[in-house]
């Protein structure tokens, strides 16, 4: 998989004593990507794609990529609280709209629910936080990187479009460093906040839930339970898509947001 960081504007802020790192592109309202548990590749082109109308900014959470770590971090919340003031910081919370992948789902649904008139639009992809019905979340500290990534695809082969035959030696590294971070914050219970479904019916913005068809991480029953909790949501769900939609079909994904943004 190929990026293109340092093409992009690098950007920072200093929360709790601790350095914040982003990247940017872009012009028009606001977009705050928070990145899935393996932590953020770089620019995709998904980024490419949304930053043609919007300022599209990707954060490093804390204890991830190039953000220093908070050792005293054990739980989401206290991530979506430093990213309230680091987002305030680079000041890029007004006409915005907060978008998380994955886990950096489940951070942007603690972040919303505690801001809960400050986000023009709350977007979650295959988001993580809280417990389906049926079935349970993949369990990331159970898999291999490759194995792991793998199941985020509808198939083997949309994977080796991605990746190629084998993934690059400092994306493994990336996956290393990320899944400790994830495990402090996410270990009990795995990936989900049992309080979360009650906090988030206080929560009135516009949220569409993005899922691929066959998501094999965070499963359609994830979604289904934010779709309950949520007063104000939308659910589109991906034909043949898996988990990682924003890789597999980073055209289709990436129209998905700006359509339902266009739309408010």
């Amino acid at each position: 998989m190929t990026t293109q960081a340092e093409t992009h504007t690098q950007i920072a802020a200093e929360v709790a004593g601790l350095k914040v790192n982003a990247l940017q592109d872009g012009s028009g309202p606001n977009i705050v990507v928070l990145h899935h548990s393996t932590g953020s590749p770089g620019w995709i082109p998904f980024y490419d794609h949304l930053a043609e109308n919007h300022t599209v900014t990707v954060m490093d959470m804390p204890g991830y990529g190039q953000s220093e770590r908070p050792a005293w971090a054990r739980h989401p919340r206290d991530i979506a609280i430093m990213l309230h003031s680091a987002i305030h910081k680079m000041g890029i919370d007004t006409d915005a709209h907060l978008l998380g992948l994955g886990f950096g789902g489940w951070v942007a649904a603690e972040l919303a629910s505690m801001h809960l008139h400050g986000l023009d639009s709350l977007i979650l992809v295959g988001a993580a936080g809280v417990q389906p019905e049926e079935g349970e979340i993949a369990d990331v500290i159970f898999y291999e990187f490759e194995e792991y990534v793998k199941l985020g695809f509808s198939s083997d082969e949309a994977y080796a479009e991605v990746f190629g035959d084998e993934a690059a030696p400092e994306l493994k590294e990336l996956w290393d460093f990320s899944r400790e971070m994830t495990a402090r914050l996410t270990w009990k219970p795995w990936m989900f906040n049992r309080q979360l479904p009650h906090l988030l019916s206080e929560v009135e913005t516009p949220t569409l839930l993005l899922w691929g068809e066959n998501d094999r991480v965070t499963p359609l029953g994830v979604a289904e339970v934010y779709d309950a909790s949520l007063p104000n949501s939308t659910l589109q769900v991906l034909d043949g898509l898996g988990h990682l939609v924003e890789l597999e079909s980073p055209q289709a994904a990436a129209d998905a947001v700006s359509a339902f943004i266009a739309g408010l």
